[in-house]
């Protein structure tokens, strides 16, 4: 049987309950995520007032970092031909069927396959023509291209190009995880991160990775999205083949593992108390 004097100290308002409801508030504080750690591009505008910050006004201005993605090998493109020559003798649209609806490409796996691929030594291949460069070019370099050489053998040509394989990698504390393909070559990482819908609660928007790849590199730098000033930054964009890596925050094992067994250690703790005080 337990003694008076030991039975006495886990009594409501005793040292070792005040000590155990220090530990266990300390826990629930240190798993809070605060809003300097949550909000993305921040400027000294975080928890202040609503009637503080100025509205209907401009209240910064930032010049963009130049972006122009310029295509490389195992690039896929759509090259879609229009022109009066006659289509018997339009030998442009003879690979694919034809290849003039872009619409076959659009989310569509035949795209991929279908395309026009840039080899190992930056060039794509045509009927007659032969292969011409297109490595190095930005999308539009390569139609005004492509188009010079469309002219000698079309009449009134039109050419049309686009990246089917725009692709990159989110992983890590993002709502899903996976690799996206777009049309569209120009993605900014916040755009990029709302195509996999959004970051969880937990993922550190400060210490983001990045592994771009590119010449035969690889190259790793770590981004900051709390930072207003990001949007100035040479990264702002993804590049073809970016790998995102979102870490969790330290927050994660107290809300994900500790979290959830909280409620039976208290009621455990809770019950123990109670019984060593009936049977004190």
């Amino acid at each position: 049987m337990l003694r008076k004097s030991t039975v006495r100290i886990f009594k409501t308002g005793s040292v070792p309950s005040r000590i155990l409801l220090f530990v266990i508030g300390a826990l629930i504080l240190n798993s809070c995520v605060v809003n300097r750690k949550y909000q993305y591009l921040q400027n000294d505008d975080v928890n202040v007032g609503k009637n503080e910050i100025k509205k209907d006004t401009v209240l910064r201005i930032y010049d963009l970092s130049s972006f122009e993605y310029k295509l490389q090998p195992e690039d896929i493109l759509s090259v879609q031909f229009h022109s009066l020559t006659p289509e018997e003798y339009d030998f442009f649209s003879i690979k694919n069927g034809g290849n003039n609806n872009y619409n076959q490409f659009q989310n569509n796996a035949a795209g991929l396959v279908n395309g026009y691929l840039v080899d190992e030594n930056g060039d794509i291949e045509f009927p007659v023509v032969g292969k011409v460069r297109v490595s190095g070019f930005t999308i539009f370099e390569a139609q005004n291209h492509i188009l010079d050489v469309a002219r000698q053998y079309l009449k009134d040509p039109i050419v049309e190009v686009r990246l089917l394989n725009f692709r990159y990698t989110m992983l890590g504390e993002v709502k899903e995880e996976g690799t996206f393909t777009s049309l569209n070559n120009r993605i900014t990482m916040i755009e990029a991160i709302g195509l996999a819908g959004g970051l969880t609660d937990l993922g550190d928007k400060s210490n983001i990775k990045v592994i771009r790849q590119g010449k035969g590199k690889a190259e790793v730098y770590y981004l900051d999205l709390l930072d207003e000033s990001f949007i100035n930054s040479p990264y702002y964009y993804v590049n073809q083949n970016d790998i995102i890596i979102i870490p969790p925050l330290k927050q994660r094992p107290y809300q994900v593992y500790f979290g959830k067994n909280l409620a039976l250690v208290i009621s455990s703790v809770s019950l123990l108390l109670i019984v060593l005080n009936l049977v004190k």
